[in-house]
């Protein structure tokens, strides 16, 4: 009697671990969350590995813009719209009415 009464202890015991680790790992801390925190960590460092790049292209205009007078003009005269003596320029409107 003394070591059946033992075993049903141990018994429910176990089993009363076993039932809390399934809703452990079921709830939103478990399996599920660490998948959508492993999710959002890839996401996050796409996200990253784009502003790296578009960093880098940044720096390598401004290296460019630097380096080349040419450049530099070509790049006043879009923002600013100036234009040589003589020169005419015709600013055409894209958009749809």
């Amino acid at each position: 009697m003394k070591i059946s009464g033992i075993r049903t202890i141990y018994a429910a015991v176990v089993l009363c671990g076993i039932v809390y680790a399934f809703i452990v790992l079921r709830g939103e801390n478990g399996i599920p969350g660490l998948l959508a925190k492993r999710r959002q960590v890839q996401e996050f460092e796409q996200t990253n590995q784009q502003l790296v790049r578009e960093i880098e292209q940044k720096k390598e205009r401004i290296q460019r813009l630097q380096d080349n007078p040419g450049e530099q003009e070509y790049e006043i005269r879009q923002r600013l719209k100036l234009a040589k003596p003589g020169e005419k320029i015709y600013i055409l409107d894209d958009k749809k009415r």
